[in-house]
């Protein structure tokens, strides 16, 4: 194996300019506290109240996890590498990091058409909603997501693996990622780079244009339906179809370079693992009546003794 020269990697970080690191430093610190409080908030909630009883709320808790999984293994590495100088990573730690921020992501996407799946079942299949969404299928939709997104995650470790590294080894990035790393191969990877375009790029879009259809496959036969019961899952819907815009339009960028540009990718990558995570409590929670109802009744104690 080739990577016995290289033992770390430099991560050069978001930008290089030294006066706005200890401003980013308190604003990435403030995200990452509102993003663990945000999402453990929504898994609480739903763990602690009759939702947990309803798919489309397991799904919810199920994306509320990975959202912390997946910027916890990213954030707390780039607020600290704002304070320090050298911001180096070990060759294994490298590619962990790469490995679970994979895993994580991809999990998120399939369990993204989860919720869609359950969507389209409430909506097109009412009748038959409670035997297409049995407790088993959610399990079995969850552990597909997890073994789908494993594959995925070590099919990148074993490209990035079996290259050899033997000069430069300064990722431009502020985590490990496969495009990066491949720029500091010492040998050719142009042929890896469209392979992993071609597969993630285009799985990434097929995967998107599927959950935009079967959106506009709901909200057609929501038509139909009474003004009150389209109203709800209209908002629904609303908050599914924002969450998916927020993390794959910056993906799709990601994966299909338009043009060659790491620097912009930086900024994508950041919607993707911040912006995305720190928002979605909030669409997930201001849109939706039944989980604010839930949090008044796990979260304010003293109204329920008022009640009784």
């Amino acid at each position: 194996m080739g990577h016995e020269n290289v033992t770390e990697f430099i991560l050069l970080g978001l930008f290089s300019d030294e006066d706005v690191k200890a401003t980013c430093f308190v604003q990435f610190s403030l995200c990452y506290l509102a993003i663990l409080f945000g999402n453990l908030l929504i898994l609480l909630t739903i763990r602690g109240s009759h939702l947990s009883e309803q798919p489309m709320y397991f799904f919810l808790s199920i994306l509320s996890f990975m959202d912390v999984c997946f910027t916890s293994t990213v954030a707390p590495k780039l607020i600290k590498d704002l304070l320090v100088q050298w911001k180096t990573i070990s060759y294994n730690s490298c590619m962990a990091q790469m490995f679970f921020a994979h895993f994580f992501g991809a999990t998120e996407i399939f369990t993204l058409v989860a919720v869609a799946y359950d969507h389209y079942a409430a909506m097109c299949r009412p009748l038959h909603y409670m035997i297409i969404m049995s407790k088993q299928m959610c399990y079995v939709l969850v552990m597909a997501s997890c073994i789908g997104a494993f594959i995925h995650s070590i099919v990148h470790v074993l490209i990035v693996i079996g290259l050899p590294f033997c000069g430069p080894n300064q990722v431009d990035h502020y985590f490990c990622d496969i495009f990066p790393l491949l720029k500091l191969a010492c040998t050719d990877t142009s042929l890896l780079v469209i392979a992993i375009i071609t597969t993630t790029g285009v799985s990434s879009i097929l995967t998107f244009l599927a959950l935009v259809i079967s959106y506009i496959i709901i909200l057609s036969v929501l038509r139909t339906h009474s003004s009150d019961s389209h109203h709800k899952a209209l908002s629904t819907c609303g908050s599914h179809i924002t969450v998916v815009l927020m993390f794959f339009l910056p993906l799709i960028f990601t994966y299909v370079p338009m043009v060659d540009s790491v620097s912009n990718n930086k900024v994508f990558a950041l919607f993707y693992t911040v912006i995305a995570p720190l928002f979605n409590p909030l669409i997930y929670t201001l849109r939706n009546a039944d989980m604010k109802n839930a949090m008044k009744k796990v979260w304010c104690q003293d109204k329920l003794f008022e009640g009784k």
